[in-house]
């Protein structure tokens, strides 16, 4: 890059304003006079110092405050102190002159993390609802939510009673989308959502005859408020931290592509859907444990993918277990019984994300290795019995996985292509059944099987955490 030009980058003044400084010997590069405005200089690794100013090319700044109250969210306000006000005298010189601008906005009485940056292309990506980037806030609220008010919150509720003059219509007469939230005492939450409309957090709590006392965002996406800022102060974000927001520009748009035409979703059950390979585990233990047998290593690797009848199978001819195959099914059936019924819980985000893919009147299915009498044990225990039209197991097709034949014929039952099908497994031969079958497949994380994240990673078309991060528009 020429040095005028760089210098101009970096807001030291207009190109003849750039020339005069270099012509009169205020500009040096890595510690040499620089004699022309021509001089070309690699602006990532060359230090070029101006006017006693050492100068760090960076095409665009990001920096990240704490908002507090009593501040509009704005660049210019000819009544009340902005955000830019609070923010431009903590800046280097060249960074004042940058056409700086909040990314979206916090409510006057609202405080918390606010991104302000030049870079307009990934504000605007980062506020397209198109991406739905996550936001949370810490909520105080005037009284306790029941068990029905969070249900209410994490489905989605009506708030066009208190819908502003502005408002798009479409936007009045939908729900919410589905919230996350954590209850922390009983006046006290964490309410994470995914769109950006007006006054949208008191709007929701008012929609369960709640009232919001306090709030302060702590989470933009990937960036948490940092604690060591106090209400209006600021500092810049990190190399890692503007590479994660990149990251999550960039990911949501891989997820908008991943639900693009898709028409039916079809979960695994065990490690996918719920949080249960812990239970199996210690179901292993004690089953095995009757007969006097200690549980081998990998044991789980070893039945992967099979049919509750294929795994009954193994365990009688591997441990010569003399019972029936009925009986240690059914021994299986009573030991998980109760478990499912009150200690599994639901995967994180999958109670949001099924109310969202029933909003949107795409199909759903569960393809397991379980037997069907659990699968509709757990679906009872969390309230999901209407969710899903098509409930298929490994025993009533003719191969396990990784053979294709359980996805295929719940796409069929479906009446879905299997080219608008998405998977959802946490295990390498329930991936690769979804990839036989000819449907996308995302992988879930699983604490059993994180020694194997990066196989799943490479395997699968896409790779989630919570399925909070999929919640679509």
């Amino acid at each position: 890059m020429r040095l005028d030009r760089f210098l101009c980058q970096m807001n030291m003044g207009s190109r003849s304003e750039v020339k005069e400084l270099i012509r009169k010997r205020k500009v040096s590069v890595n510690g040499v006079i620089a004699l022309s405005s021509e001089q070309k200089i690699d602006e990532m690794k060359d230090i070029v110092d101006c006017n006693g100013q050492k100068l760090y090319y960076r095409p665009f700044v990001y920096y990240m405050m704490n908002k507090p109250q009593g501040v509009v969210s704005a660049t210019t306000d000819k009544r009340e102190r902005t955000v830019l006000d609070l923010l431009l005298p903590f800046l280097p010189e060249c960074d004042k002159k940058r056409n700086l601008v909040p990314v979206g906005r916090l409510d006057k009485d609202t405080e918390g993390l606010l991104l302000v940056t030049d870079d307009g292309a990934l504000a605007h990506s980062l506020l397209s609802p198109k991406r739905h980037v996550n936001k949370s806030y810490l909520t105080e609220i005037a009284h306790p939510l029941s068990s029905e008010d969070v249900c209410a919150l994490e489905c989605g509720v009506d708030i066009s009673a208190t819908a502003p003059p502005g408002e798009k219509e479409e936007l009045k007469n939908r729900l919410t989308y589905p919230a996350r939230v954590s209850l922390l005492d009983d006046q006290k939450l964490v309410l994470s959502v995914r769109e950006g409309r007006f006054h949208q957090i008191k709007r929701m709590l008012q929609a369960v005859d709640n009232e919001v006392t306090g709030l302060r965002r702590i989470r933009f996406g990937p960036l948490e408020l940092d604690p060591a800022l106090a209400p209006g102060a600021c500092r810049e974000l990190t190399s890692a931290e503007v590479e994660l927001l990149k990251y999550t520009e960039q990911r949501q748009t891989g997820q908008t592509a991943m639900m693009k035409e898709i028409q039916a979703v079809i979960f695994d059950l065990d490690g996918t859907m719920v949080d249960s390979m812990w239970m199996w585990h210690q179901i292993d233990i004690e089953y095995l444990g009757k007969f006097g047998i200690p549980v081998p290593d990998r044991l789980q690797e070893s039945i992967e993918g099979m049919s509750f009848h294929e795994t009954a199978v193994y365990f009688k001819e591997r441990f010569r277990i003399p019972d029936t195959l009925d009986e240690i099914k059914a021994d299986w059936n009573r030991m998980a019984w109760e478990k499912y019924e009150k200690e599994v819980p639901l995967k994180p985000g999958v109670a949001a994300f099924l109310a969202d893919c029933q909003k949107r009147g795409i199909k759903m299915g569960i393809a397991t290795s379980n037997s069907r009498e659990l699968v509709k044990v757990i679906l009872k225990s969390h309230g999901l019995e209407t969710c899903f039209s098509v409930i298929k197991t490994g025993c009533e097709v003719l191969k396990g996985k990784p053979a294709p034949d359980i996805y295929l014929a719940a796409a069929k039952e479906l009446d879905i292509a299997p080219e608008h099908c998405l998977v959802f497994e946490d295990i390498l031969p329930g991936i690769q059944a979804g990839i036989n079958a000819g449907m996308r497949v995302c992988a879930v994380e699983d604490f059993y099987s994180a020694d194997i994240r990066g196989q799943k990673m490479e395997l699968a078309d896409y790779f989630i955490k919570d399925y909070a991060e999929i919640i679509f528009v």
